[in-house]
C-alpha cells in the first residue's frame, strides 16, 4: 500500500498502543485485540487501520479505506465552502445639503446593494456649521430607510459619532418580502 500524507489520524503502523477496540468497515464491533492483530486483519481486507478515538481505553481503531474517506471528507469541505456567501457591508455616503436627484441615485444603489444581500451603512457627513443641523441629517437618514422599507429593516435608528451620522439597512429575508 501507498503512504498517505499525514491528516491528523493514526494509520496502520503509525498505531502504537498495545490493545485497540476494533470496528469493521461496516460498523460493527469485532472486539478488543493486540494492535498487530488489527493490523493483520487489516491487510486481509486489503483495508486501512484507522486511530478514531485515540482517548479512549483502549483505543478505538476502524478498518476502512482511509484514502477514499479523505478524498470524500475534502469533497464535502469544498461543497461546504462553495455554499458560503460573506455578506459584506456596503457604505453610502451623502451630505445634508444634497439634492433629490443625488439622492435617488443613492437611494438605487443601496437597493441594489440590499437585494444582492448586502448590508448596507448609510452615512451622513456634517461640514463646518452643519453641525448645528444635525437634525436635518436626521430626517434625511429617515426617509432613506422608509425609500427602502419594503426591502430593507433599520438595524439602528441615527446615531451621531463625531461629524458622522449613520444607520445600517439589512435586506430583509424573502419570506418578509411578499
Amino acid at each position: 500500500m501507498l503512504p498517505i500524507a499525514n491528516t491528523g489520524h493514526q494509520t496502520n503502523e503509525d498505531i502504537r498502543d498495545k490493545e485497540v477496540r476494533l470496528i469493521s468497515e461496516s460498523g460493527e464491533q469485532l472486539g478488543i485485540m493486540s494492535s498487530q492483530e488489527a493490523l493483520r486483519l487489516a491487510e486481509e481486507r486489503s483495508l486501512d487501520l484507522v486511530k478514531i478515538s485515540p482517548n479512549a481505553v483502549p483505543p478505538v481503531c476502524k478498518l476502512m479505506d482511509y484514502g477514499k474517506y479523505r478524498f470524500e471528507q475534502t469533497k464535502r469541505e469544498k461543497e461546504a465552502r462553495k455554499n458560503q456567501r460573506v455578506v459584506e457591508i456596503k457604505e453610502i455616503r451623502m451630505s445634508p445639503g444634497i439634492d433629490v436627484n443625488d439622492f435617488n441615485v443613492k437611494l438605487r444603489n443601496a437597493q441594489k446593494f440590499l437585494a444582492e444581500g448586502n448590508r448596507c451603512k448609510v452615512t451622513v457627513r456634517f461640514r463646518g456649521r452643519e453641525m448645528a443641523h444635525t437634525n436635518i441629517g436626521q430626517e434625511l437618514l429617515l426617509k432613506f430607510a422608509e425609500e427602502c422599507g419594503e426591502i430593507a429593516a433599520m438595524d439602528k435608528s441615527p446615531k451621531l459619532e463625531g461629524r458622522h451620522m449613520s444607520i445600517f439597512l439589512s435586506p430583509k429575508p424573502a419570506k418578509d418580502k411578499k
